[in-house]
């Protein structure tokens, strides 16, 4: 038998009592890890705003030169500009009439918030579908018909043809210069006016010959016209038509001529003086900022050489340096303010006075231009 002294009963109780405790601990409930805090479910993203509708109808073909094509320029660098926050569209070669006003209410049914009619026969077709859609922003170009949701815009082209007068007058050798004209409105009438005026401020001998072919864009027919002129004796050709026709023609025939609405000099680099050209850009860039910050208002915007709408580039090598001075002259007056090329004494070719001496035409002035001044050949027809 074995004999456990008190001291070595001690031990052992004091163990027992040690692994007691730890196998109660060992079979306990374990104690469980507070829950963590909820989370705040993540915000789901904004939606992205649908992008502003904005669409372009054109007269002609947008083709690489020409009105629809610097159009279509202007509606590329609102892509550039604006990025996915703006849709665009367009459709080319719409007839003035009633295809034209389908075409509108079209564009408008599509959900189209801003619509541009870039030609002055627009007009009625785009006033009448503005009256359908009182949420929709209209802007024609050229025209002089307001709605509360349409207004007009327009460039002053003839500033750049009272400089491209300027060079002709000095080109020619047989005082004769030659005009293609769309048709007797207004707009036109201004040009072919301002030609001949900046051609008589270095040539005084200077006449005008005018064809009209009652068409914006028909390449055919403005080459006939082109040529029929220069059959008559002119050397210089300045035209209020889309196409390159106008150009090509007169180097055809070894005569000169400009671009119009684009720089067309690689289409005829003998015959090119230089390009009347119209960028677009900064006033569609303008419309389209004003509709996505709700400022859009009814108004009538016309700029030219100084707003940066307008210019003459491109002056060839040819034209000699004293019309390159003069023409940066007029055009530094222009852009200041201090030059008008509709200053009296105007008188038309009836020798009726239009414009007393020293006045400056303002805008109704030039608006309700009906005549022919004093130079250029013939009479007004009957407005389109």
């Amino acid at each position: 038998m074995m004999h456990v002294s008190k001291r070595q009963l001690f031990r052992l109780a004091g163990a027992a009592s040690v692994a007691a405790t730890a196998f109660l601990v060992g079979c306990g409930k374990k104690e469980e890890a507070p829950a963590p805090a909820p989370q705040a479910a993540a915000s789901a993203p904004a939606p992205k705003p649908e992008p502003l509708k904005a669409a372009w109808i054109y007269v002609g073909p947008v083709g690489d030169a020409g009105w629809s094509f610097a159009h279509d320029l202007g509606r590329k660098a609102v892509v550039e500009k604006f990025g996915d926050a703006v849709q665009t569209t367009f459709v080319e070669k719409v007839p003035e009439g009633a295809d034209a006003e389908r075409v509108i209410r079209d564009l408008a049914n599509q959900g189209n918030k801003i619509i541009f009619a870039t030609s002055f026969g627009f007009m009625e077709a785009m006033l009448k579908v503005a009256g359908e859609f009182p949420d929709v922003r209209f802007e024609h170009a050229t025209g002089y018909k307001t709605a509360p949701n349409m207004r007009i815009y327009d460039a002053s082209f003839y500033q750049d043809t009272y400089m491209a007068g300027v060079i002709a007058g000095k080109m020619t050798k047989t005082n004769t210069l030659g005009f293609v004209g769309s048709f007797p409105i207004p707009e036109v009438l201004r040009n072919i006016n301002s030609f001949t005026l900046g051609a008589q401020s270095v040539n005084p001998k200077i006449k005008t010959k005018v064809i009209w072919v009652n068409t914006w864009f028909d390449p055919p027919k403005e080459s006939d016209a082109a040529q029929s002129l220069i059959n008559q004796g002119a050397d210089v050709l300045l035209q209020n038509t889309d196409s390159t026709a106008v150009l090509q023609t007169a180097e055809k025939n070894g005569k000169y001529a400009f671009g119009w609405d684009s720089d067309m000099s690689a289409f005829a680099p003998k015959a090119h003086l230089a390009s009347a050209v119209v960028n677009w850009a900064p006033y569609y860039i303008k419309a389209i900022q004003e509709v996505k910050d709700g400022t859009w208002a009814t108004t009538r915007t016309v700029w030219g050489v100084k707003e940066g709408l307008n210019d003459l580039i491109k002056i060839a090598d040819v034209v000699p340096e004293d019309a390159k001075k003069r023409v940066d002259e007029i055009k530094a007056g222009l852009k200041d303010g201090s030059f008008e090329p509709f200053t009296g004494p105007i008188v038309d070719n009836t020798g009726k006075e239009r414009l007393a001496k020293d006045m400056k035409a303002d805008r109704e002035w030039k608006d309700k231009v009906d005549f022919f001044v004093k130079g250029v050949e013939g009479k007004v027809p009957a407005g389109k």
